[in-house]
């Protein structure tokens, strides 16, 4: 078999499937995949195909570069002649891609459905995920029309999911008693990140141990137009019990913060050491650092703004694994969170479920089946 990974560029995307592309590749098969970086380095080491992406596969730009992301698909399977497409989800030009070529497609989803179920089973937000299926389907729509396919219906999430939909959370974090559509399974978190660079974890270790107090790790997701969560972090962090070291990821750089602020701003590849120095994750709830935080069983506090955060914020809640970020309140709600022993057992169960889950094997096993 013949596998072509197409991700997102970012890592959130990029990671988990170059860890399916390692697992796929060790499997036997031919495999090659669009990727840059730490990522791309490891893909080569292993023996897998690299290929550059170009702009298209940035996840800012998702939903206005899809006839960029279509052509480049349609290149690089010119190339690669595979046998099965593995794409990440909002990637609307490697589905259309897929179907114009007819080859199978497996779309690595994030840690919940952003999706109408069947059956909303009690759950809070269905407008919510009506309105992300309806502008994904209008993006998607939309590279349709320029390339003069015949459209899908109004409300068909089934023209985004692919051959297979493979979700890298847990099963409990979707609503009680939703179905999710067929297409649609639960693999695990997929988890891969490149190895921590020791000068720069040296330097981050140092600064910490010089502040001597317990460390919150703070993940800064997009703002989306929301608030940013800096005016907290000042307040929280400044002649509190806990310092901070915060990863900026795709967000702007921090503001200036006062001398006497116990924060550590970094804007690292990987979190896992980090992750285990920690007591407590704060995060907007997207799905990398939830998934880290599970992974590595430290209790949640979320406060979410746009995209995936809402709707995943709130399935961690329900699923009893997170707490919710007062941001009118400053550092005194942390203790209580990082003592919060059911949230932790809950934390540490789902943690036991989806190391137990073999992520990567399932999620190669689901890209072999779909060639068949």
């Amino acid at each position: 078999m013949r596998a072509l990974f197409c991700p997102l560029s970012d890592p959130g995307y990029l990671y988990p499937a170059t860890a399916v592309a390692l697992e796929t590749h060790r499997r036997g098969h031919s495999v090659a995949i669009v990727s840059s970086g730490p990522a791309a380095r490891a893909a080569e080491e292993a023996g897998l195909t690299v290929l550059p992406p170009d702009g298209s596969y940035a996840v800012s730009g998702w939903f206005r570069s899809a006839y960029g992301q279509y052509e480049h698909v349609r290149r690089t399977v010119r190339r690669t002649r595979p046998d099965v497409l593995v794409a990440s989800v909002l990637s609307p030009g490697a589905l259309v891609a897929a179907e114009v070529l007819e080859l199978p497609v497996v779309v690595l989803g994030l840690a919940c459905h952003l999706w109408p179920h069947r059956g909303d089973g009690g759950e809070t937000d269905p407008q919510d995920r009506a309105w992300r299926l309806d502008s994904t389907l209008d993006v998607h729509r939309a590279l349709r029309a320029e390339l003069g396919l015949r459209q899908v219906g109004a409300a068909r999430q089934d023209a985004l999911l692919g051959t297979s939909f493979l979700l890298r959370g847990h099963p409990s974090l979707e609503p009680p008693g939703a179905e999710l559509p067929a297409r649609v399974r639960h693999v695990g978190p997929c988890w891969w990140e490149p190895p921590a660079d020791e000068e720069k974890l040296h330097s981050v270790r140092s600064r910490l141990d010089r502040v001597g107090k317990p460390v919150v790790y703070v993940h800064l997701g997009r703002v989306f137009g929301g608030e940013s969560l800096w005016p907290w972090i000042q307040r929280a962090f400044t002649g509190g019990e806990f310092q901070a070291v915060v990863e900026l990821g795709r967000s702007a750089a921090p503001p200036g913060l006062p001398d006497a602020a116990d924060v550590t701003a970094v804007r690292l590849p990987w979190m896992s050491p980090l992750l285990e120095r920690s007591a407590l994750v704060v995060s907007s709830g997207t799905s990398a650092p939830v998934l880290g935080s599970l992974l590595h069983r430290r209790p949640l506090l979320l406060s979410p703004n746009g995209g995936e955060q809402a709707v995943l914020a709130a399935a961690c809640r329900r699923a009893g694994v997170a707490g919710v970020l007062d941001r009118t309140r400053g550092g005194d709600q942390l203790r209580t969170a990082a003592d919060d022993d059911v949230t932790t057992a809950r934390a540490h169960r789902m943690s036991d479920e989806l190391i137990q889950a073999k992520s990567e094997s399932r999620a190669a096993q689901a890209v072999e089946e779909a060639c068949r």
